[in-house]
């Protein structure tokens, strides 16, 4: 061990104390650029990934392109969109759909979260059981859904048979399979709603259920005139977001009904008419007119909802 005389010549005098060697410094230097480096992978992939294909799709719907021969044509795209049939009806599929999702699914789910917040006991493992169907993938769910509402072979109408309905052919028959689709966007959006309606219901004040309590109302009246208007703001959420999930719909309707929406284009959606027109019929241009087009509905649809449920963004 180094003695006391050897450390102070190794030291200028003041930085070695009681024989210590001075602590090394713990103040580190930045500079801005440091941060700017770090930044850089992130911002190269918004900009090539995001941004790019943005203003390299408004590009495209102004051409006729296959993906190797483009021809400028102006706003034909936008017409042959606007005027075509099976886009219309996959704009019709697309908010039937989504209507009944959402008018089935949040009513529901508010009432089961209302059910699970009064439970006394077993409050988190309800949460799992009903928040479960949510993490699981759309696309897994979609292909056990397949089977399930097979017509000859699935549990569900092996199920209606015993108790004596009529067994529909669900994805087989363009009148039911709209409804297969719906029963599995409910399935799969309700415990997300569940979830949203649980933490709003414990943040109502207590206090205002013993003051109705002393007052003699009961839990049916507490429900309706206390926990229900204060939701207002958890419906406004829920509303707006099941919206846009609705109307950028793809995955399941293409797992179950294939890019042309079978049968009869009865499940087909925007969406899987912009993958149809664009990866499966290499007409580009029409595919990014029919993006935009999607992209104006949503954003008036969105704008009249958050008016109507006078939330603030």
């Amino acid at each position: 061990m180094k003695d006391k005389a050897e450390i102070e010549n190794q030291f200028p005098a003041g930085t070695a104390q009681n024989g210590r060697l001075p602590a090394r410094s713990t103040k580190k230097t930045s500079s801005p650029l440091t941060w700017y480096i770090f930044l850089i992978p992130s911002f190269l992939g918004i900009l090539l990934f995001m941004i790019y294909p943005i203003f390299e799709s408004l590009r495209l719907s102004f051409y006729q392109s296959n993906g190797t021969i483009e021809h400028f044509i102006g706003l034909e795209n936008f017409k042959t969109v606007l005027t075509s049939g099976p886009f219309w009806n996959a704009v019709g599929n697309t908010f039937f759909i989504g209507i009944f999702q959402i008018v089935i699914t949040i009513p529901l789910g508010f009432i089961f979260a209302s059910l699970i917040n009064s439970t006394p006991r077993g409050k988190n493992f309800f949460k799992v059981i009903y928040f479960l169907p949510n993490v699981t993938s759309i696309v897994a769910a979609a292909m056990i859904f397949a089977f399930v509402l097979h017509p000859e072979m699935g549990i569900v109408n092996y199920l209606l048979d015993i108790v004596g309905f009529p067994t529909p052919g669900w994805l087989s028959d363009p009148s039911t399979s709209k409804w297969a689709v719906i029963l599995l966007a409910v399935w799969h959006w309700i415990g997300f709603v569940i979830i949203i309606c649980l933490a709003n219901l414990q943040a109502i004040s207590p206090e205002m259920y013993e003051a109705a309590r002393i007052d003699g109302a009961s839990g049916l009246q507490q429900w309706l005139f206390i926990t229900v208007p204060n939701m207002g703001g958890t419906f406004a959420f829920l509303l707006i977001t099941g919206w846009i999930g609705a109307l950028q719909r793809f995955n399941e309707v293409y797992v179950l009904g294939g890019p042309n929406g079978s049968p009869a284009r009865s499940i087909q959606t925007m969406g899987a008419f912009i993958y149809e027109r664009g990866f499966t019929g290499f007409e580009f241009g029409i595919a990014s007119a029919a993006t935009y087009i999607m992209f104006m509905i949503i954003l008036v649809f969105t704008f009249i909802n958050l008016k109507l449920s006078n939330m603030k963004i």
